[in-house]
């Protein structure tokens, strides 16, 4: 297949990366800043596989159609992303690759439905400079159909995907999909904090705040009759049971299984688009939470509050610090 990768951030040049390293035929599209750097030095992978370097092809638009391509820009970026290159783009099969649940309906918009594959990516990169990647954490990546995707379809992706991580085809995305909401939903504090992911839930107080928001969004995800599914590594049943227990030992339990996350520092998806001036996908993952509750006329205050934090360092460029959002959300956090 040829291959395009759409989108040179963390996962996109991840993929991209081994992709490459796989021997398949693979393009990477990406903003001028990342072509000019990735053209000049290659693609530099470290973490869970070693270090190395990866020259593989990079260019600012298509010229012609892919078989295969994978989107990895941000979920506000779709349109954008699609509608650029529309018509090379009609007739190629296209995953997508973005947190939250509505990437798939606006890519529908502006691609055909039959040809969408919706997936969900169980690993972690970091990429806070053009073409420098870290590779955080290994995981699988999860494939399925949200439309009418032919079976055929879903088998030659996994074949493709496989080549780069374990790939498996679900026959509940949707409900994978929401249970992922919750995994990254506390992206947001280290974004706010404007550090790690291990520095951030280092503390016990402030893993408390994840709690809440756990506990807050599977009250309005059950409220709306959504079922959730497992995911591999992470099981409905993890986030159940800490939300059931005394406040303060699933704090200290949710800090131990953040602090060894990786070895290497994370910074969460949210951060890394603030540090690289962009809008973050925050509407998408603890909005979607706010949404779900304005749609079935109940509150979601505390991530409610944690969206408008977000937001306000996206647009101030000034972090919180740790007691400014302890104290931001003390009445919110039980």
């Amino acid at each position: 297949m040829k291959i395009a990768v759409i989108g040179a951030g963390a996962i996109g040049n991840l993929v991209a990366g081994y992709l490459k390293r796989a021997e398949e035929d693979v393009l990477l599209i990406a903003r001028p800043d990342s072509v000019g750097a990735i053209q000049a030095s290659g693609l530099h992978l470290s973490g869970a596989r070693g270090a190395f370097q990866v020259e593989v092809a990079i260019s600012g638009h298509l010229d012609e159609a892919p078989d295969l391509a994978i989107l990895a820009v941000k979920t506000q970026d779709i349109p954008e992303a699609l509608d650029k290159s529309k018509e090379l783009l009609k007739k190629s099969i296209l995953v997508t690759t973005q947190n939250g649940i509505q990437a798939d309906v606006i890519a529908s918009r502006h691609h055909p439905r039959e040809c969408i594959v919706p997936s969900i990516v169980m690993f972690g990169a970091t990429c806070l400079e053009p073409g420098q990647v870290v590779h955080n954490f290994e995981g699988s990546w999860i494939i399925g159909r949200l439309f009418a995707t032919d079976e055929e379809i879903l088998q030659k992706v996994q074949f493709v995907l496989n080549k780069a991580f374990p790939t498996v085809i679900s026959d509940n995305i949707k409900g994978m999909k929401y249970l992922k909401v919750f995994v990254n939903a506390n992206n947001c504090i280290p974004a706010i904090l404007g550090m790690s992911m291990q520095e951030a839930f280092s503390d016990v107080a402030t893993s408390r705040i994840c709690l809440a928001v756990w506990k807050e969004g599977l009250d309005i995800v059950t409220r709306s009759a959504i079922a959730l599914a497992s995911l591999p590594n992470f099981p409905v049943e993890r986030l159940t049971r800490l939300t059931s227990m005394a406040t303060d030992e699933a704090a200290t339990i949710f800090s131990g299984m953040m602090i060894n996350l990786s070895e290497e520092p994370l910074f969460g998806s949210i951060l890394q688009s603030i540090r690289r001036g962009r809008p973050s996908e925050i509407d998408y993952i603890n909005g979607e939470f706010v949404t779900l509750a304005r749609d079935h006329n109940h509150a979601a205050p505390l991530n409610e509050m944690l969206v408008g934090l977000v937001h306000r360092v996206e647009r101030t460029g000034r972090h919180l610090t740790r007691r400014e959002l302890l104290s931001e959300t003390a009445g919110l956090v039980q």
